[in-house]
């Protein structure tokens, strides 16, 4: 990360903000271009502080999340995944069916529902994504170190929050900066939100212009 780094104050690394604004904007750049063309982005974040944050953002765009757990082979191995996402599928069609919650002992059903707010917990951010995303955007690198290498294996594009810790390497679209302090999340929050929603009304204006053209 030396090339980000400004100096260092007090044993604390200090990032160049004329570099990281530069890098911020150029994953900006990439996240409009995404949504406009209506592709699919997976936000994770499985560390506390920012988890509420990508769960936020995924919902408020109709994109994805994970924010719990990164399960091995999420992306890599779908199939598996495919096969727990019809289970979660599966209970809360039978659980929300009043004539199969009266048929069953409250045990039983008890045991479901367990069943299906831990799947929930790991894949309900996920569930529609129907295979890999077009781009992903990891606010912790190092934590989620396994969604890094399985975006890379499938060559899926990663927007990256990488501290001064953390290896850049494997980053398509690096945002030098802190990664755990909760002003700087709301920041990268903030950001991401404002481009997602300008190029979802930059995509409904081009269409709507397309029409008119038609008609």
């Amino acid at each position: 990360m030396e090339n980000y780094i400004f100096g260092i104050r007090n044993n604390i690394h200090i990032f160049d903000l004329r570099i990281t604004l530069d890098a911020l904007n150029a994953s900006l750049v990439k996240i409009h271009e995404t949504v406009s063309k209506s592709g699919k982005i997976l936000f994770v974040g499985t560390k506390k502080q920012c988890s509420d944050s990508v769960k936020e953002l995924a919902e408020t765009s109709n994109n994805f999340f994970v924010n719990k757990r990164w399960l091995g082979g999420t992306l890599t191995n779908w199939k598996t995944i495919s096969n727990s996402i019809n289970r979660l599928n599966e209970l809360e069609n039978t659980i929300n069916d009043p004539a199969f919650a009266n048929s069953v002992s409250k045990k039983e059903l008890l045991e479901r529902t367990r069943e299906k707010d831990k799947l929930q917990l790991n894949l309900g951010g996920i569930k529609d994504l129907n295979g890999k995303p077009d781009l992903m955007v990891i606010l912790d690198v190092i934590k989620d170190k396994l969604a890094v290498l399985e975006a890379v294996k499938l060559n899926i594009p990663i927007i990256g929050i990488v501290d001064t810790n953390a290896d850049p390497e494997l980053i398509d679209y690096v945002i030098p900066g802190n990664d755990d302090a909760i002003r700087s999340i709301n920041l990268y929050k903030k950001y991401f939100l404002e481009t997602m929603n300008d190029a979802q009304q930059f995509s409904k204006d081009e269409k709507y212009a397309e029409k008119e053209i038609t008609n």
